[in-house]
């Protein structure tokens, strides 16, 4: 292993750059500032039941992330939803920890700051800097989280990319439901492009669940979650609650109701870009937002991060 290089963000565009550099020989930190990995590939646990609550599914159209979804099949950990739809086994997070073999993992650290001098990068967070072997000599840094979240972070670092500006998001509200017995609806997943409610799942309508009854996501529309943005989630959850009943013709009352908010769930105008890069400082850019609004779009966009570092360190990519 040669180098170091920091990765902020351990969603899927995140991991993927961490995976691509690990490849090359490329030793690498990962820093996320949630106790888990995954980003909005995620799987919320409650009270025994499970829901996905935010990415739904994957699709793999070119062969880069087709291969690794393949694999992963193999291995049990992801499974095909619908034609052309894969979902993580047991929960959406599941495949993305084998993206992982060997790399530095701090989770629950939010990197409030970058600093860089003739020794390298270092990674700070509110208190002062992370106390992690190689913080203060990082040869490049990938920051692989949503455009509004890095501005800041370039800005401590006191470089300037305009490409970020166009960059919007559309925010969501997810409703998790568990109810006790069966609903009874006639649907494993629908997708609504009218009115407050976007989508909803039956989650253990999907390979390798188990629920005693029925789990189910509700995902409440762009406009309406923007409305309601600053809501808090005990008040979000009736709302929707209602919404929901009323679209699916059901009064059943839902053992457990949680709500969590989004506020960058789905990418709007993306950046048309497959990653960022500041050359003379060795720093990416990465995410869906450079791409479009699809996981695949994370995860090459990390990958092109990965190569422009890569090449950076003189260092040939694999694959």
């Amino acid at each position: 292993m040669v180098d170091r290089v920091a990765v902020i963000g351990a969603g899927m565009a995140g991991l993927a750059a961490a995976r691509r550099l690990r490849e090359a020989g490329v030793r690498v930190a990962l820093f996320d500032k949630s106790r888990g990995l995954g980003g909005r590939m995620a799987t919320r646990r409650m009270d025994g039941w499970q829901f996905d609550h935010g990415a739904q599914y994957l699709t793999a159209r070119g062969p880069r992330l087709a291969g690794l979804v393949a694999g992963w099949c193999r291995a049990g950990t992801a499974a095909p939803w619908f034609e052309g739809a894969f979902v993580g086994v047991p929960g959406m997070s599941a495949p993305l920890r084998t993206m992982l073999d060997g790399e530095t993992v701090v989770t629950a650290c939010p990197i409030a700051r970058l600093t860089h001098d003739r020794a390298g990068w270092s990674v700070h967070t509110a208190e002062g800097p992370v106390a992690t072997d190689g913080n203060g000599r990082f040869a490049a840094v990938i920051v692989a989280v949503p455009a509004p979240q890095a501005v800041p972070l370039l800005e401590s670092a006191g470089i300037a990319m305009p490409e970020l500006e166009r960059v919007r998001y559309a925010p969501c509200w997810a409703l998790m439901l568990a109810f006790g017995a069966p609903v009874g609806l006639d649907f494993d997943r629908l997708r609504i492009d009218e009115g407050e409610i976007a989508w909803v799942a039956r989650d253990g309508a999907k390979p390798g669940r188990a629920v005693p009854g029925d789990a189910i996501v509700v995902h409440a529309a762009p406009d309406w979650s923007r409305r309601h943005l600053e809501w808090p989630a005990d008040r979000v959850v009736p709302e929707l609650l209602e919404r929901f009943r009323v679209l699916v013709g059901s009064r059943a009352e839902p053992v457990l109701a949680v709500a969590h908010r989004w506020r960058f769930a789905q990418v709007e105008v993306a950046a048309d870009r497959p990653c960022l890069w500041d050359a003379e400082r060795r720093l990416a850019l990465a995410g869906d937002w450079c791409l479009g609004p699809r996981v695949e779009a994370a995860f090459d966009s990390g990958e092109a991060a990965a190569d422009r570092v890569l090449m950076a360190l003189d260092i040939r990519p694999t694959g």
